[in-house]
């Protein structure tokens, strides 16, 4: 059984024994309404050391005052249901006013051109929250490593951006997206949505396959690749925020003919959620290193 640790101190207390004795510490950042993708990190970090700590945390830095905030699924009883199985050695709790005493704060961790493309350009403070709340986390426990899913690519991108630049010492590991039999790519998120809904969502899926079948039959257009997408999800009577192809790495756009590996991502409203996907063209020519952390 875990230990539940709700505070600051004890959190840092708990982990600095941990170092003592000479373990080495993963963490998993969660929001809660945890599903399969997030065992998944669990297992992954539970792979690469000795003891996992599981955080369980709505941050409200990286809600816009028009988000789902309050409405944000919960239930930690079904939570700590999920994480008694997979030999979780704490699960760090703490509320709003233990990481945020005395309000929201006013430091933030921002990472520039980052995090102001794709998700950033309607919600431009979402990863300063993000960076911040992660950045925090880090200070609190010190992993070694620590797991992140690669549904949200660029908020990967952005976590090994501030780790690299601040120096932190933690190794960052991504964790392929964890999908339906449907290829729905599973989100706390997907709660929201009705049965006809979450048959609709799987456009979003098949549209990236669709992109991915055009590219291994040669197509380096971007306009091309791109019009694939949007037609699937038009078909589906699917809004889309965006669908862009980017560089994996540095995020700024592709060329209009593609000389590499490319994130095709995007942002698709379906009934009363917002639900990113992304797939990589051509991830066979990435460095598997830049994609996995070092390997620790």
């Amino acid at each position: 059984m875990f230990e539940i640790l709700r505070t600051i101190d004890a959190m840092r207390d708990w982990a600095k024994t941990e170092r003592q004795t000479g373990l080495r510490l993963g963490l998993v950042p969660t929001m809660g309404a945890l599903h399969r993708g997030h065992l998944a990190l669990v297992e992954e970090a539970q792979r690469r050391v000795n003891r996992v700590v599981v955080s369980i945390f709505v941050n409200p830095l990286q809600f816009g005052p028009a988000e789902d905030l309050a409405q944000y699924p919960r239930n930690l009883e079904d939570d700590l249901r999920q994480l008694q199985g997979l030999n979780v050695a704490a699960v760090f709790l703490p509320d709003s006013d233990e990481m945020y005493p005395g309000g929201l704060g006013v430091t933030r961790v921002t990472i520039p051109g980052l995090s102001e493309v794709l998700c950033g350009v309607t919600r431009p403070t979402h990863f300063n929250g993000v960076a911040t709340v992660v950045a925090k986390l880090f200070h609190i426990v010190e992993p070694n490593v620590a797991v992140f899913g690669e549904k949200d690519w660029q908020q990967l991108v952005i976590i090994r951006r501030m780790v690299y630049d601040l120096n932190f010492r933690v190794s960052i590991v991504g964790v392929p997206t964890v999908r339906a039999e449907n290829g729905l790519a599973l989100s706390s998120r997907n709660r929201y949505l009705t049965q006809e809904e979450l048959k609709k969502a799987t456009a979003l899926y098949h549209s990236l396959q669709e992109a991915r079948q055009l590219y291994r039959q040669g197509e380096r257009r971007r306009d091309a690749l791109r019009r694939v997408v949007v037609d699937v999800l038009t078909n589906a009577g699917l809004s889309y925020e965006y669908i862009e192809l980017v560089n994996p790495l540095t995020l700024q756009p592709s060329p209009e003919y593609l000389q590499g590996p490319t994130l095709v991502a995007l942002a698709v409203h379906v009934g009363s959620a917002r639900l990113i996907d992304n797939a990589i063209l051509g991830r066979e020519q990435l460095d598997e290193a830049a994609l996995h952390g070092n390997g620790d």
